[in-house]
This record gives C-alpha cells, structure tokens and sequence, in this order.
C-alpha cells in the first residue's frame, strides 16, 4: 500500500443545533460516511480529521454520533458494507484503522476517551482558546506510534498577537463620519445618562472619565492596504514578511452611536477588572431596545452579547460568526473603539501576514473563522511527517 496522507473535516451537526427542526433526519449527520469511502477507497496510511467538540455530545435518534463514527473509522470496510447491505465477514484482509490523540499520549488507541482527542489551542502556542476534537488514524498495518504535540509554558495573549498593526479607529454608520465627529461621539460620553448609573463602582467610572479626555485616538480607518513598516512581536519568523511592505486586510467597520458607547464601556470596563461585561453588567440605558435582552439578563441567555477581547488573555474563538456585526469581538483599546479587523482575526487564527484574504469583507471573515489554524496545522504536520519518516525506516 502506498503513502497517503488524507486531511479533511466534515461537517456534523452537534447538540447545540438539536433545536432545529427535523435535526434527527438531517443527512448533515451522516456526511462524515463520504469520508469513509475515500479511506476504503484509497487506504491512506495515515488520517487527519476535525471536527467541533459537540460532536461528543451529539446523538441522533439516540445513538452518540462520536462513538459511532469512530468505530466506523476503526474499520472503514465493514463500516461501508454495512451501509451498501453486504454482509459482512470475519476477513484478516479487511481494512482498518487504530484512532490516536495528538495531545495523549497511549500504547492502546482503544483506551483513550473521547474528551482525549480535544486539542486546547491556547496550550499551544496559539494567542486564542479555539478547542476542537481532531483525530490521527493510523492503519493497523503501520506498527508506528504518533507523537503528540508540545505544549508551551506559557499561553500567549491575543495583544501579543495584534499589538503590532496601525492604531485604526471605526467608522460612523448611518450618518457622515469623519475624524472630528467620531471623536466628538466619544468626547460626548460623559453627557449621557448611563455615565452616572449608580451601580458603576468607583474604579470604572475613574476608567471612563479618563478613556473619554483622552485625545490620543487614531485619526484613519485603515484600509485593504496600509503601506509602511510592519512591527510583528508575536513569532516575527512565522507571520513577518519584508516583501509585504505593509499592512493587509486592516480596515475597520462602521458601527452605530449607540454601539460605539457600548463597545467603549466594555473595553473600559475589561481594563479595570480583566473579563468582559456580561449584559447585566451595562447600565441600564446602555442596554440595546431588543425584546431578548431582559431575557438574556434572567437566564443568561446570549448574556455575553458585547464581548470584548481581554488584552493579556488569548482571544475567544475566533469563528464565521465574526462576519455578522463584530459584537463579539470587540478590540480592547477603547481609544480605537471598534470590532477586529480582518487582519486581527487573521493574526489571531496564526494566519501569516503575506496571506491575502480576497472578496468582500464578510467573506474575508468567513474564511478566517473556519479555518484551522494554520500554526497549529503546522505543529500536526510535523508530528505526521516524524511519524511517516519513522515508518519508513522501519
């Protein structure tokens, strides 16, 4: 049998979709079966697949997802028989798989658990907490054991990250914006009956009286190319790239009045105690008019609605989602007042700089969120290249 090395992720719906109409009948479920076929088909040595941990929890029509899917991994052949109605039989010559973790290290594949196949990004060496169920198949044949990836010593925060690209403000949405106006809606903070809520303690409102005299704001908004010198402090070998000459992907959005004060008073208020507000944390009349937001405040429903990065932590996971409205991913310099540019996400998801993300910005995001990181995806291919290198000498 040759040398293949097979990559892919399918798309399985997990338990956090099980509202969803018709969610046992959805052949979403069953796509990962494509997959199988390619392996019995071509019988790589070795496979790589991702997925969400809600795969773990996953059941339709009772039966776990993951339990199934990995033994149907374990012995693609029979797994393909079964679904095509052949019978199956006892054959020495059939094919089949030993699933192994990346990050736990066993002897026997069939005594890790499924919580062991979770990598933890922020624990390698990734600047954001994106955890993900990724499997390495090896064919039983291949008497080889993986290595497993090495953890840092430390986790890397996402202004580690970030802190290298221009100073960029927001822009003004549905009214004219310019540098003078976005400043004045900032300067004009204090005028506002949230300011003086009696619930704010002693430090924020200190924090918030200072973000708001302070003139040191960015005075552009960026742009799909900012020429100049780019600081890379962050693993300058993996992102940097002298021939770039510039910045890539950095411009900001347009945001309301009304989010501008809200994506301030978060940044200010993640200053002071190292966490991001969670709804019932804002003033009162800072909160948005939706029919859901007291909703949010008694059950904790969507609580964290205006989420923003905590500066000296690695960033939340960074996902497709990013391309809706950017309220989940605030920047945490109140001076720059606005969600993550492409370019930040990027930078956060380990892209390098010379990656050029091209088509309107909300498909720019989607590609950043759904992707692996490719920092991480670095680190797997090296462990599948000493695996490989290892066989082939044995």
């Amino acid at each position: 049998m040759s040398s293949i090395l097979l990559i892919g992720r399918v798309k399985i719906k997990s338990d956090s979709e099980k509202k969803q109409k018709d969610f046992d009948k959805d052949h979403r479920h069953f796509l990962y079966r494509e997959y199988l076929k390619i392996i019995a088909t071509h019988k790589p040595s070795v496979f790589v697949m991702e997925n969400v941990p809600g795969i773990l929890s996953s059941k339709v029509n009772g039966t776990n997802t993951f339990e199934r899917i990995l033994s149907d991994l374990k012995n693609p052949d029979k797994a393909i028989s079964v679904l095509n109605g052949y019978p199956t039989q006892n054959n020495k010559e059939s094919l089949t798989y030993n699933i192994y973790s990346l990050v736990r290290p066993s002897e026997n594949a069939n005594e890790l658990q499924p919580a062991d196949y979770i990598i933890k990004s922020e624990s390698y060496g990734i600047p954001q907490a994106r955890h993900r169920v990724i499997l390495l198949g090896i064919r039983s044949d291949i008497q080889t054991r993986p290595g497993q990836l090495a953890q840092s010593s430390l986790p890397i925060s996402m202004w580690e990250a970030i802190s290298g690209l221009a100073k960029i403000r927001s822009k003004l949405s549905k009214e004219p914006d310019s540098n003078d106006l976005w400043k004045s809606v900032l300067h004009s903070i204090p005028q506002y009956k949230w300011f003086d809520d009696s619930k704010l303690e002693e430090p924020l409102k200190e924090m918030l009286k200072k973000a708001c005299i302070n003139d040191e704001t960015p005075n552009n908004t960026g742009a799909e190319f900012i020429p100049g010198a780019v600081q890379v402090k962050f693993r300058p070998e993996w992102f940097g790239d002298r021939r770039i000459k510039g910045q890539c992907n950095h411009s900001s959005r347009s945001h309301i009045r009304g989010d501008l004060q809200r994506y301030f008073f978060a940044s200010c208020f993640a200053e002071v105690y190292g966490r991001s507000p969670k709804i019932g944390d804002f003033p009162k009349e800072l909160l948005p008019k939706h029919a859901n937001v007291q909703k949010a405040i008694e059950e904790s429903l969507f609580s964290d609605r205006f989420r923003v990065q905590v500066r000296y932590k690695p960033s939340t996971t960074i996902t497709s989602h990013i391309s809706k409205d950017g309220h989940y991913y605030i920047h945490p310099d109140v001076q720059q007042c606005r969600s993550l540019t492409v370019r930040e996400a990027a930078r956060l998801q380990t892209f390098p700089d010379n990656y050029l993300f091209e088509g309107p910005r909300t498909e720019q995001y989607h590609q950043v969120g759904n992707a692996v990181p490719p920092l991480l995806a670095n680190q797997i291919a090296k462990v599948v290249y000493r695996l490989f290198t290892k066989y082939q000498k044995e």
